[in-house]
C-alpha cells in the first residue's frame, strides 16, 4: 500500500497492507518513508553499474524514488510538509514537519525528487521556521547550533543525529542555518556528558555505559519521573515494556545500546569503550542472537530480551559510516540529492 506514493508507517509483512500505526495514521508517513527512500538510493546507487540483474534491481529503485508525490504532502501548496496523509481521514493528523529533530532527510529528499519537488520555500518556511530553527544553546561547554524542541540546552533524543544522516553525510554538509557535523558531535557529546554526571543517581551510568534515545523502557517509568505517580517501577521484571524517547530532560534510567553505538563517527574514542563494556561485562544479560537488545536498566534490574530494528539498523550503518564511509558516498553521489541540497542552499564537499 502507497498513499501519493507513500508508504505507511508500519505495513503488514506478509501482504504489504497498511497496519494502522494509530486510530487516524492508517495512511502515508512521509518520515517514515523518507528513511526508506534514503537506503533505496544508496542500495540504488551501489548497484548502478552491475550486472544485468543489479541494474535491473536500480530501475525498480528508481521508479519507486519517481513515485513518490512528497508535494502532495504540503497540503494543497502551504509551504512546510506534513507528516501524514490518509484516504479515509485526510489531513485529521495534521502534523507539520518542523525543525529541529529527526526530519531533515525528509526535506532533502522532497527537494530533490525529479518528479515532484517541492519548492525551496517549504524548505526555509516550514523546515526552518524562517530562521528560528536557528537558536544557539548547549551544556557542558558545547554548542547546540539548532533549537532542539525536546530539551534547547542539552539536545533531544540521539536518534536526531543518526537518522538523517545515515546517508546524508554531515561532514563539511553547512547551510546557513548550522554546520552538521558540529551539530551532531556536539549532540552526542551533551548526552554523554549529561550521563556521567548522572543528575538522578542512576546504578551503571558512567564514561563507559552512556546513552539515551527512543527506545522500550520500563513499565511505568514516564509517569514516576513525572510525578503522575508515587509508586517506583518494579525491579527486575524484564517481561514488560513501555516506550519512551528518552533525552537528557526525560533520563528514565535506561540505557539504549543504538544511541551511543550509532554515535560512533561522532566520537569514536569515547564509543568504542561503551562497546567494549557492553560486550565484555554486561554480556548475556544484553547481547543475543542479533546484537544487544533495545534497552536495559541497571537501576531496576530490567533487562528485556527484545530487538527494535530501526534501533538495530543504524548500529552497523554508522560503524560502517566512520570505518569507510561507504554509506556516506554512496547516497552523495545521487545527481538528484546533490541537485536538490544544492537548490537549498547546502555546501558540501561532495559536490561535483
Amino acid at each position: 500500500d502507497r498513499f501519493h506514493g507513500v508508504w505507511p508507517h508500519w505495513l503488514n509483512g506478509e501482504t504489504g497492507r497498511v497496519q494502522p500505526f494509530s486510530r487516524y495514521d492508517d495512511g502515508g508517513d512521509l518520515v517514515e518513508t523518507s528513511f526508506l527512500v534514503a537506503g533505496l538510493l544508496t542500495v540504488r546507487e551501489y548497484f548502478l553499474d552491475g550486472n544485468v540483474r543489479e541494474k535491473e534491481l536500480a530501475a525498480k529503485i528508481d521508479r519507486l524514488w519517481r513515485e513518490v508525490e512528497w508535494n502532495w504532502y504540503t497540503r494543497d501548496g502551504q509551504n512546510v510538509l506534513y507528516w501524514h496523509w490518509s484516504p479515509n481521514h485526510g489531513w485529521q493528523m495534521n502534523h507539520k514537519i518542523t525543525g529541529y529533530n529527526e526530519c531533515l532527510i525528509t526535506y532533502v529528499l522532497a527537494a530533490s525528487s525529479p518528479t515532484y519537488p517541492i519548492l525551496p520555500e517549504v524548505y526555509h518556511q516550514g523546515w526552518a521556521q524562517e530562521g528560528a530553527i536557528a537558536e544557539e544553546s548547549g551544556a557542558y561547554g558545547y554548542v547546540l547550533e539548532l533549537k532542539h524542541h525536546a530539551d534547547p540546552e542539552k539536545g533531544g533524543p540521539l536518534f536526531w543525529a543518526h537518522y538523517s544522516y545515515l546517508g546524508l553525510d554531515p561532514r563539511g554538509l553547512t547551510d546557513k542555518y548550522a554546520g552538521y557535523w558540529d551539530l551532531n558531535v556536539a549532540h552526542t557529546m551533551i548526552n554523554r556528558q549529561h550521563c556521567i554526571e548522572n543528575p538522578h543517581g542512576y546504578e551503571g551510568y558512567g564514561e563507559n555505559c552512556w546513552g539515551l534515545t527512543a527506545s522500550y523502557s520500563v513499565p511505568g517509568a514516564v509517569q514516576y519521573f513525572e510525578g503522575r505517580t508515587d509508586e517506583q517501577p518494579p525491579k527486575g521484571n524484564s517481561e514488560q515494556t513501555g516506550y519512551a524517547a528518552h533525552h537528557p530532560a526525560l533520563d528514565l534510567g535506561v540505557i539504549t545500546p543504538t544511541a551511543a553505538l550509532s554515535s560512533f563517527p561522532y566520537a569514536p574514542d569515547e564509543v568504542m569503550p561503551v562497546i567494549r563494556h557492553f560486550y565484555e561485562n554486561l554480556g548475556d544479560r544484553i547481547w543475543g542472537e542479533y546484537g544487544f537488545y533495545d534497552a536495559f536498566s541497571q537501576e531496576y534490574a530490567w533487562y528485556p530480551k527484545r530487538y527494535l530494528a530501526i534501533d538495530q539498523g543504524p548500529v552497523p550503518v554508522m560503524i560502517e559510516n566512520q570505518r569507510s564511509g561507504l554509506l556516506w558516498n554512496l547516497f552523495m553521489q545521487n545527481d538528484d540529492v546533490q541537485r536538490g541540497l544544492k537548490l537549498l542552499g547546502f555546501e558540501s564537499p561532495h559536490f561535483n
